[in-house]
Parts: structure tokens; sequence; C-alpha cells
């Protein structure tokens, strides 16, 4: 019994010790965060244009929604001399209030839907946003992509047996320099170009952490990318955690193609060069997409 109470006095004398410390982080500068990729579906009568504003918040605080004052998207096929033989325009509003979420203008005097049937190779896309009164710019090409040709659950695992093996087989365009991003669902991306299979059909396996239920329906879909496109998603997802969603703030700042071009008198000047503080984050981008589901048996 002595031993108890022994116990119980150096329980209670180290409860009473603990002090509660407040931990002051450093004020840090938001920034505009733009989720902005295009799923083109060719099937589809219209592009799904839905762009996320959110704005960068403290450590432990998820990105928050936030409204632009502006936010417009034109495109067209450039000339030689940087100009576009045509411009047509799709002006955006907030979907709800308080979403941050922007789809073509539905109160506008025209339709400012983009009908699937204009985005071609070739076609580049442009995007104005004005935040709290600072202007942004974004520029990225349509990229095509090609159809999965087979999507089947395999029996392997890599480092565990709860792993679930499903096999992706698609045929690359040999007519071109080919990048892709693969959506395996559940915030799981993988950036792919086509250096070593160049036209040629291409299968490879891709290993589910997490269980999988039978029964359960699991996407896969193909996304064409720009090298540019490719090149962030490459870097992005290398840093993305189980808790860090790929279109949040990652570890390190990885920059998009979203620039800050406040003040700028020429609109072809927007790598802020000379302004290495001035950006936001996140990513635009128009990508043609084809997917496939398989039941996990």
């Amino acid at each position: 019994m002595k031993r108890f109470w022994i116990y119980v006095v150096v329980a209670l004398t180290f409860i009473s010790c603990e002090d509660v410390i407040d931990v002051e982080l450093p004020e840090v500068e938001t920034r505009l965060v733009v989720g902005g990729i295009l799923k083109v579906d060719k099937s589809q009568e219209f592009v799904d244009v839905r762009i996320a504003m959110k704005e960068t918040s403290s450590y432990f605080e998820d990105n928050q929604p936030t409204q632009v004052e502006s936010a417009v998207i034109y495109y067209g096929r450039p000339t030689r001399d940087g100009l576009f033989e045509s411009l047509s325009f799709s002006h955006l509003i907030e979907e709800e209030p308080g979403t941050g979420i922007y789809i073509p203008n539905p109160n506008f005097t025209e339709d400012q839907r983009i009908r699937t049937a204009y985005v071609e190779p070739g076609i580049t896309f442009i995007m104005e946003i004005t935040h709290k009164g600072r202007r942004y710019y974004a520029r990225t090409d349509y990229a095509p992509a090609v159809p999965l040709d087979n999507l089947e659950q395999g029996d392997d695992t890599l480092f565990d047996d709860e792993e679930t093996e499903v096999i992706v087989s698609f045929t690359d365009d040999p007519e071109a320099q080919n990048f892709y991003i693969f959506d395996f669902g559940f915030g799981e991306f993988q950036a792919v170009e086509d250096q070593f299979f160049n036209g040629q059909e291409f299968q490879f396996s891709y290993f589910y952490d997490s269980n999988l239920n039978v029964g359960q329906d699991v996407t896969v879909s193909i996304w064409g990318a720009t090298e540019d496109f490719y090149n962030y998603m490459d870097l992005v997802v290398e840093q993305t955690t189980d808790n860090l969603g790929v279109f949040q703030t990652p570890v390190a700042t990885v920059r998009g193609n979203v620039f800050d071009i406040t003040g700028l008198d020429n609109i072809d000047i927007f790598d802020n060069v000379e302004r290495p503080n001035d950006y936001a984050l996140g990513y635009f981008a128009v990508s043609q997409v084809y997917s496939q589901t398989i039941t996990i048996q």
C-alpha cells in the first residue's frame, strides 16, 4: 500500500509541474491560392469551369475561401507576332457567396460557358484576376490526352500485403512529346512523360497503400499536361504528405504559373524576375481528361 501512495504522489508532482506554453508563430503574409485545373471532356458540350479562389492562413489552419473583384478567362489561337487571330471571353462569378468557387457568369448578356468544340491543340488560355487591388495573370496551352486502353486489378504487392495493385495501360501519341498527369483518386497523383515509350503502348502498376474494400469503385483518370504543368505537379507530388492536399500550401513553396502583374507596363513580362516576393500559389491548366472505373474484387 505504501508503494501505491508513492506512485500517486510522484504522478501528482509531475502533473502539478505542467505549464501551458504559448508558442508565438511568426506572422505570415497571406497569398492568393488559385485552383484552376480545367478538365476537358470532349463527350460533353461545355468545359466544367470551376476555379477555386483561396487565401493562405496560419500554420495550423486550412486555406480559406476568398472573394475576388474580377476573374476573366479569354482564349484563342495566337499568331507568330504574339497577337491572337480572335479572342473569346468567359467572365466568372462566385457560384455561391462565401464559397470562393468561380464559374461562368450565368447572368451575363451572352453565354459565358466554354464549348469543348472550341478547345483544340494550339489554343491558348489566359486568366486574369483582380484580388484585393492586385492583378494576377496566368497563361497556358490546351493539353490533349489519350484514352486509357485498359484498367484492371492485379494480384502483386510492392511493400505490404495490404496493398492493392491497379494495372493501367494506354498508347502514347507518336506525333508529339507528351506529358501526362494520372489521377488515382483519394488525392493521389503521378506525373509521367513519354521519353522512354514515345508512340508505344505502355503499361504500369499503381499500388494503393490504404485498404480498398471489395465492391468499392476506383476511378483512374489521365490528364494531358504541358511540360510546365508536368514539372509543377512532379514537384508538388514529391512534397505531398498524407495530410497535405496537392492544392494546399506545400512544405517548400512550389510556384505555379499565376503571376502578380500589378503595375507592370508590358504584359509579356510576367515572370517576377525583379519582384521575387510577389506571386500567387496554385496553377491554371486546361487538360483533356479520360477516365475509367473498376470495381475492387
